[in-house]
């Protein structure tokens, strides 16, 4: 069974994409030929699933991100500062010039009461209040993993809190990185790519071509066994998974290729179908992840 890696040479040289974009960054930063940027990142209603993947990342890291790229403004998870004192981080950017990243869904019941990030000068602040607040200052919204692109699992069946992706309250382009979690090297990709060059190629979802471009079934190395109608009839089998359920044929990204933890594995990798969390309405429209209808 042919790699996914070996199939073309095209698709072998994007896993590079991040990489190389992030070092063009960094070099031309340390050359000054452009500057660092501020970076504000919003965990709103989520697991907060999509920080921990990016410290996760490797070639390139969370530390070249940190010191090489951006000033890491705002992160609760991440900064060592809180309460007033890291409210007062956030709210300093009002009136510069930054980028915005989101994680999470946006509650919009109640205005927004279920999810409370923070307390500025004795008010409670919402996650409704500050997507409107810092997304509209932003240079660009990067919304990161499937809740921030579509409402994702915080906006699953049956949604008490109204929770909604960021671009509905928006009154600007939002840069979808959908994916549970998104994937460090799509965040760093895209983030390096800003700073060189601009907003990147996008489709017509605002996914970034160069990580979107392709759906998994189409890279996937148990291709082969779709194409000769060879397929698992159980978890474990080494064929392919379509008629388990799995969504490689309508989802959009790189992982064959690209792979989760350092590049060790991915889920058919280990003889799991595909969910389609990096497709939008995921979950309630990628239901049932496993199906036994081998008809």
């Amino acid at each position: 069974m042919n790699n996914a890696n070996n199939c073309c040479p095209i698709f072998s040289a994007r896993l590079e994409t991040a990489s190389v974009l992030v070092q063009k960054a960094a070099d031309a930063v340390r050359q000054k030929r452009i500057r660092k940027r501020n970076l504000i990142w919003l965990e709103l209603t989520g697991c907060s699933g999509n920080i921990i993947s990016l410290l996760d990342g490797a070639n390139p890291d969370f530390k070249c991100l940190a010191t090489q790229l951006v000033n890491f403004i705002y992160d609760n998870s991440l900064m060592a500062a809180e309460g007033d004192s890291a409210m007062e981080k956030l709210f300093g950017v009002t009136g510069s010039d930054y980028i915005l990243a989101v994680e999470g869904a946006v509650s919009i019941k109640d205005k927004g009461l279920y999810n409370i990030i923070g307390r500025w000068n004795g008010q409670p602040i919402t996650a409704y209040e500050a997507i409107k607040r810092f997304g509209e200052q932003a240079s660009y919204v990067i919304a990161v993993g499937t809740c921030a692109s579509d409402g994702g699992i915080s906006a699953a069946r049956p949604n008490p809190a109204e929770c909604v992706g960021i671009q509905g309250l928006l009154g600007k382009k939002v840069i979808k990185l959908p994916g549970c979690p998104c994937h460090p090297d799509w965040f760093m990709g895209v983030l390096a790519y800003l700073m060189l060059f601009g907003e990147p190629e996008l489709d017509s979802r605002q996914r970034p071509l160069m990580f979107y471009g392709t759906l998994i079934h189409d890279i996937c190395p148990r291709r082969p066994c779709f194409d000769q109608g060879i397929f698992a009839s159980k978890l474990g089998e080494k064929t392919c998974m379509f008629k388990l359920g799995c969504r490689g044929p309508v989802t959009r990204v790189d992982c064959p290729i690209r792979k989760w933890n350092d590049r060790v594995n991915w889920p058919i990798g280990d003889d799991g179908p595909c969910i389609g969390c990096a497709m939008f309405g995921f979950p309630d429209k990628m239901e049932p992840f496993i199906s036994y209808n081998l008809t």
